[in-house]
């Protein structure tokens, strides 16, 4: 098996990768760096390459970049067995991919509409803007809700980890840790989900090995 390194940049989406690794039970490097003034450090950019943006997963010679592709990529190469991605041509395989799709294209992108607001809106009302904004995220965390009280399993898609999970539960800890469009209200079966999905041996591992915190 070739070496595979990850490029890890704190307080980032470089935790999905990690324990998906952990979940594979893919060995696999870390180099991980803090941010500079909210930034990834120029060596880092540097020696990975792409748009300057993490996680890099390096697999051989080939880098592959976007954390929901690496979870693609590394779930067809290496999940012989198809538990955190069932094979093409499987109904289940395409409810996972709607989270995968979802993690980054409706719940990222929401709360960061309003994370970007807070940084960069010049003049005008701030608060005003992420009231308005946090109607989308509001619904999509209500969504959430829904769909895992219509569960019967832990996570999104039966009872262990599949590729949903590692997208989402990133950013579901998101958007509740730094509080963006939740104005003060509480998701119940949002946050236990956070909690099943940070309490596997998989994830632990993950965090302790890349030093992950938000």
């Amino acid at each position: 098996m070739p070496p595979i390194t990850l490029y890890f940049l704190q307080a980032s989406r470089s935790i999905r990768i990690a324990w998906l690794l952990e979940e594979l039970g893919v060995d696999y490097e870390v180099k991980a760096a803090e941010r500079e003034g909210q930034k990834a450090p120029q060596w880092m950019k540097d020696e990975a390459g792409g748009l300057g943006k993490f996680p890099v997963l390096k697999d051989g010679e080939t880098f592959l970049y976007e954390s929901g592709n690496i979870t693609e990529y590394l779930c067809d190469k290496y999940d012989t067995e198809h538990r955190l991605l069932p094979p093409l041509g499987d109904p289940k395989r395409y409810q996972v991919l709607q989270w995968v799709h979802a993690a980054e294209a409706t719940y990222m992108l929401h709360s960061l509409a309003i994370l970007y607001a807070r940084w960069n809106q010049k003049g005008g009302d701030v608060a005003a803007t992420e009231a308005g904004l946090a109607l989308n995220v509001q619904k999509d965390l209500d969504y959430l809700a829904s769909e895992r009280g219509k569960s019967k399993g832990m996570f999104l898609v039966g009872d262990g980890p599949t590729a949903a999970d590692v997208m989402m539960e990133f950013s579901v800890d998101f958007i509740l840790t730094r509080e963006l469009g939740t104005k003060g209200r509480e998701w119940e079966r949002v946050d236990q989900y956070r909690k099943d999905c940070q309490s596997t041996a998989t994830w632990k591992k993950a965090q302790k090995k890349t030093g992950h915190q938000l």
